[in-house]
């Protein structure tokens, strides 16, 4: 009787691997990110209308040493090393809040300058939660569905990220890890009667604290009222300002540098609005173009998670997905009227290089778990 023989590998992709196809997206936009701070960055810099792409040209160069390290780097690091890649990025992000140390834009502590660079610790902190969260929950996974230990002591770990973060103040990003906590939660199994009246209560406590600051309810009472006419001078300037822009631009766009919005009519055109300045001089096409690429990495990511190995790796590419379209999606919502004016950049394209670094930090996470879960379970079948 001859011997039975089972092929115990996995299935590889046909065609290109969801890594390549998440780099090539994240290349894609951030080539579309340079060419537009071309023509975005005139107005911001009136002695070189280059300065900011020639700074975001750099950055990409410095953002190609994180994707390398996070692609490559044994993902059992990370998980060995998690309590200290998570203590010092709370060091960092509770330095930032002193005067010494902190530097202080329009009234926001979110900044660590260093040699004329301006880093932000909040971009090292997502990553870090993410890291943190998905390591505890897979080290307690049988006690994930208990209230103290499968609840209270993860949410602990996000409260903590999410009060030095709204401390600088930045209540977009804090909102936006609680959120990535919440569903991480959910999906490592927590229960939902825990997890509902969590979601509520954070929502009445961050409501509260939106209403007790002046210059964030103003936003909202701005976003609230945007028919009345007194609003565009007050609140909500830099939202009409960007409408503009889309509506001027049309189906293709006025042209690359014939743009009127970027010459100091939009404030931060080259950061948070710069997907108006985009729909004005590249149209509809381009900025449909890059909803469709960010569509693309969810999708291929998504289908990709369904080939997790365990618990860990499924909960730090999960999060490493939520965080990136997360704020991409809050990005455009802004930009296009959608939710409430919120400074958050928009990844791989706005100009910022902290969160360049972290936005390709998340790709190679990616591109390191599914190329792991590519691999075969045995290197040959075995003849039984």
């Amino acid at each position: 009787m001859n011997a039975t023989t089972y092929n115990l590998t996995r299935p590889r992709h046909r065609g290109l691997s969801p890594g390549a196809i998440i780099l090539a997206c994240a290349l894609a936009l951030t080539l579309l990110g340079l060419v537009v701070l071309s023509s975005a960055g005139q107005g911001a810099s009136s002695a070189d209308p280059l300065l900011y792409f020639k700074r975001q040209l750099q950055w990409c160069a410095m953002a190609l040493v994180p994707l390398g390290i996070m692609a490559t780097i044994p993902l059992e690091w990370l998980r060995k090393y998690r309590w200290a890649i998570g203590i010092a990025a709370m060091l960092v992000l509770g330095a930032v809040l002193s005067s010494h140390i902190g530097f202080t834009h329009k009234g926001a502590r979110r900044w660590i300058e260093f040699h004329g660079l301006r880093l932000q610790p909040s971009d090292f902190g997502k990553l870090a939660l993410i890291i943190c969260l998905a390591s505890y929950l897979a080290a307690n996974q049988r006690h994930i569905t208990t209230f103290w230990r499968g609840f209270v002591a993860p949410m602990a770990i996000v409260a903590v990220f999410a009060a030095l973060i709204i401390k600088e103040p930045d209540f977009g990003t804090a909102a936006l890890c609680g959120l990535v906590g919440f569903v991480l939660l959910y999906l490592a199994g927590a229960r939902l009667a825990f997890i509902l009246p969590a979601v509520l209560a954070s929502a009445a406590l961050f409501s509260l604290m939106v209403r007790l600051d002046p210059v964030r309810f103003k936003r909202i009472l701005s976003f609230v009222h945007m028919d009345d006419p007194g609003v565009k001078a007050d609140g909500a300037y830099q939202l009409f300002q960007a409408l503009i822009g889309f509506g001027s631009g049309g189906l293709t766009g006025v042209g690359l540098g014939q743009g009127r919005q970027q010459l100091a009519y939009l404030p931060e055109a080259h950061t948070d609005f710069v997907l108006a300045v985009m729909g004005e001089e590249l149209g509809l096409v381009a900025t449909a173009g890059v909803v469709l690429v960010f569509l693309i990495i969810f999708v291929v990511s998504l289908r990709a998670l369904r080939h997790a190995p365990n618990l860990f790796e499924f909960t730090l590419a999960c999060g490493a997905l939520l965080m990136l379209t997360g704020q991409a999606l809050v990005n455009m919502g802004v930009v296009t009227g959608l939710l409430p004016t919120k400074g958050m950049s928009l990844p791989f394209i706005s100009y910022g290089g902290t969160n360049l670094m972290l936005m390709f930090a998340l790709v190679g996470l990616l591109m390191n778990c599914f190329r792991r879960w590519d691999r075969p379970l045995m290197p040959r079948a075995s003849e039984l």
